[in-house]
C-alpha cells in the first residue's frame, strides 16, 4: 500500500507579490513625515544629562546658529525663523504668526523650542528671550542631546 516515488512539493504562488508591494509602497508613503523646514543655519546643540520629548502640537522652533552659506572668517550668528533667517526684531511678529497659523489663542499655551549653538553668546539669546516675553510667549525650552555617560 505504500506509495512509490518522490512527492514533488507544489510550486509558490506569486499572485499577490505585486498587492504586498504594493500595500507596503503606501503603508510607508502615509506613515514618513517630510521635513517641514529646511535649515539654514548649523546648531551645534549642547549636551545636557536629562533631555525629555517634547508634544510637537503647539511647538514653535527657533534656531540660532551659524549660517550654512557663510563666508570664511564669518562668524556672525543668524536667527531662523521657519524658512528664513531673520534679525532678533522679528521674533515677535513671528511668534504670533505662527500661533495664528496652529490657532493657537493664547500664546502662553504655545511653546517656544530654541535651539541654539552652543557656541552663541549670552546677549544675542537674552535679546531673543526679550522679544518671546514682549509677544507674551512665556513657554521657552531648549533642544539639546544626550550627554553619553562613560
Amino acid at each position: 500500500m505504500a506509495k512509490k516515488g518522490k512527492k514533488e512539493v507544489p510550486a509558490m504562488s506569486t499572485s499577490s507579490l505585486p498587492d504586498i508591494v504594493f500595500m507596503l509602497l503606501f503603508f510607508f508613503m502615509a506613515a514618513t513625515t517630510m521635513r517641514e523646514v529646511d535649515p539654514e543655519v548649523s546648531v551645534a546643540l549642547p549636551e545636557a544629562h536629562e533631555v525629555t520629548q517634547l508634544d510637537k502640537k503647539d511647538l514653535v522652533n527657533i534656531w540660532v546658529g551659524m549660517p550654512l552659506n557663510a563666508k570664511e572668517g564669518e562668524d556672525a550668528l543668524k536667527i531662523q525663523l521657519n524658512d528664513k533667517t531673520g534679525e532678533v526684531n522679528m521674533v515677535q511678529e513671528f511668534v504670533k504668526e505662527a500661533a495664528a497659523t496652529k490657532q493657537v489663542d493664547d500664546l502662553k499655551t504655545l511653546t517656544i523650542n530654541l535651539r541654539v549653538d552652543k557656541e552663541a553668546t549670552v546677549g544675542l539669546l537674552t535679546d531673543v528671550k526679550q522679544e518671546l516675553r514682549k509677544a507674551d510667549a512665556l513657554t521657552i525650552s531648549y533642544a539639546a542631546r544626550t550627554k553619553d555617560n562613560q
